[in-house]
C-alpha cells in the first residue's frame, strides 16, 4: 500500500456514505489479511461474510456471493479490466460500483474501505428496517 503514515487512503471510489453506518476495523495492516493467489479472500465482519481483495494497490470489499446464482466470488478471479468474475457463470462486476459489466443486469453489493493510520476499516450500513430509529 502506498501513502505516508498520516495519509488516509479511501478506496471507496466516490461511493456515498451510508446514513446509518458503522466502520469496522478488519486489520492493522493488509499483510494480516490472508489474500489468495487470485487477489481475494473471504472474511467475516459484524456478522456479514464478504469478499475482500486487492487490485493495483487498492483494497475493495463486496458481497461474497454472486447476486445471480450465489457463486463464491472469492473463488473467482479479476479480469484484465479490473472486474470481479464469478466462478460459476463468469458474470462480471465492477468492483468500484457493483455494476454488472457482462450485461445481465445484476448488481453486486460493494462496501466502502478506508486505510487509516490505525488500520483498515470497512463501512457497513445498518440494514435493519428500523435502523434509523435507533
Amino acid at each position: 500500500m502506498t501513502g505516508s503514515a498520516n495519509t488516509l487512503i479511501d478506496t471507496t471510489f466516490n461511493m456515498p456514505s451510508a446514513q446509518n453506518h458503522q466502520w469496522y476495523k478488519i486489520a492493522d495492516h493488509i499483510d494480516e489479511i490472508k489474500i489468495s493467489a487470485n487477489g481475494m479472500t473471504e472474511i467475516d465482519v459484524a456478522g456479514k461474510t464478504m469478499c475482500i481483495g486487492i487490485r493495483n494497490d487498492e483494497i475493495f470489499a463486496c458481497a461474497h456471493k454472486c447476486p445471480h446464482a450465489g457463486g463464491n466470488l472469492a473463488a473467482g478471479f479479476m479480469d484484465g479490466a479490473g472486474n470481479i468474475v464469478c466462478p460459476v457463470h463468469h458474470y462480471r462486476f465492477n468492483i468500484k460500483n457493483g455494476r454488472n459489466t457482462s450485461g445481465e443486469g445484476y448488481f453486486l453489493k460493494t462496501f466502502r474501505v478506508q486505510v487509516r493510520e490505525e488500520g483498515i476499516f470497512i463501512e457497513i450500513a445498518d440494514s435493519s428496517l428500523f435502523g434509523s430509529l435507533k
